[in-house]
């Protein structure tokens, strides 16, 4: 089921997960959850929905990077099947975070879509999103 009723939700579980991209402009999925575990593109599990409730770019460097953020559908990343952007190719200044996703602006990702990170600088970004699973 690529998009489930949350109507009548049976759980709904907290997660914080971060991406660092270590390629400039490069679409970079893993994000890392659970302190170890990678979930690409933010995607949820069979018959769950998660809802992102922040994203954050935080710049780690002397000089300001660019932050993009893109959802797709399939995981896939090309101009053809990104949905959205978020954030495209906004400057973060040195040495500052910039919050690009709150709860005002929340995005639902279903089983079919995903979220991408890009930095403009390799290695410069630090995203960090929370979000709940939700089933």
């Amino acid at each position: 089921m690529a998009n489930p009723n949350i109507v009548n939700v049976t759980s709904i579980y907290g997660n914080t997960a971060y991406v660092i991209p270590s390629s400039a402009a490069t679409a970079t999925t893993s994000w890392t959850y659970d302190g170890t575990t990678a979930l690409t593109g933010l995607k949820p599990a069979t018959n769950t929905v998660n809802r992102v409730t922040s994203i954050t770019a935080a710049n780690t460097t002397s000089s300001a990077a660019t932050a993009t953020i893109a959802v797709g559908n399939n995981g896939t990343f090309g101009s053809a099947t990104v949905i959205t952007y978020p954030a495209y190719q906004i400057s973060v200044p040195a040495n500052s975070t910039l919050v690009i996703v709150d709860k005002t602006n929340s995005l639902y990702i279903t089983e079919n879509q995903s979220v991408a990170a890009y930095s403009g600088t390799a290695s410069a970004l630090t995203f960090t999103a929370t979000f709940e699973a939700i089933t």
